[in-house]
């Protein structure tokens, strides 16, 4: 694990704008080989709680039925990486990043974010660490209406429209971080290792207060579970059902089959970036391999 961050000497958190190197030491990845372990079916989870209203009450539902499930695993057809997530490892990872928002950046209930992040599982993290905060997130947002603005490496001029914070990922493997970090931006990978394992917001999520802005759509959290626990039942996903999409986050179909949807009904996703690339019998073999339920 590395160092612990600076205290910052702002309410917002000081941009990286030197040069750093390394492999980062955040939280451990379960299944970092290329191939997925075969034998491995779901596993029979304790039931959801009817009454979360939130995605991150969601996530401590799962984590709370059976925390070494898979949750999210995750294929690049473009540069052949697998990585797969167990609730508890995916449940880390978003602690980490919300303790990041809400401490170093200094993010609060009702701050916007936007969000220009392609299908992938750091995606689906910051969307559950925003939720943990009260942070609502833009997908595809405005970076100049934003609060804050999180960035991929194929974004980041546009994301520069952005008076406030500036988070930039990577997307390399494993969670890597840029070998020369953009001017003006934080580099997640760095930051992120360092912050707490736990997480407690200093103010409560109002469920119904704005959640998510997709499509030009504004959701509730409460109103997000609920669609997506009724986009769930339409697919016909229970408890240990394993969901392939292809599918973007740019979206809200992509978002429920993607994360919300597995995540409401007691599942796991298979999300696959770059899907297009892959031959047809390989796309057979994953979806008996991965012990697939339903694709999207």
């Amino acid at each position: 694990m590395e160092a612990m961050l600076g205290t910052a000497t702002t309410k917002r958190h000081r941009r990286t704008d030197g040069p750093s190197g390394g492999a980062p030491g955040g939280p451990p990845l379960d299944g970092r080989a290329s191939a997925p372990v075969r034998g491995r079916g779901p596993r029979t989870l304790g039931r959801v709680n009817a009454i979360d209203r939130t995605p991150a009450d969601l996530l401590r539902s799962a984590l709370a039925a059976d925390p070494g499930r898979p949750l999210v695993t995750f294929y690049d057809d473009a540069t052949g990486e697998r990585v797969e997530l167990s609730v508890a490892t995916f449940a880390n990872w978003v602690a980490k990043t919300a303790n990041l928002l809400q401490g170093d950046l200094g993010a609060e209930p009702g701050d916007r974010l936007a969000l220009l992040l392609p299908a992938h599982w750091q995606s689906a993290v910051w969307l559950l660490a925003c939720a943990s905060v009260g942070v609502v997130v833009e997908i595809g947002g405005d970076p100049a209406d934003a609060d804050l603005v999180v960035s991929g490496p194929d974004t980041l001029e546009e994301a520069r429209a952005c008076s406030g914070e500036r988070v930039a990922l990577a997307l390399r493997p494993l969670g890597g971080r840029f070998p020369q970090p953009p001017a003006g931006f934080a580099d997640y990978a760095v930051e992120v290792p360092g912050q707490g394992d736990r997480f407690a917001p200093f103010a409560p999520v109002d469920a119904d207060g704005p959640g998510l802005v997709v499509g030009g759509e504004e959701l509730s959290y409460a109103a997000l579970v609920e669609r997506a626990r009724e986009d769930a039942a339409k697919r016909g996903l229970g408890a240990g059902a394993r969901v392939l999409s292809g599918l973007g986050f740019d979206g809200w179909e992509g978002l429920s089959a993607g994360l919300y949807g597995p995540l409401a009904a007691g599942g796991s996703v298979v999300l696959c970036r770059n899907l297009d690339r892959l031959a047809p019998e390989a796309l057979a073999q994953r979806v008996e391999s991965e012990r697939v339920t339903h694709t999207v």
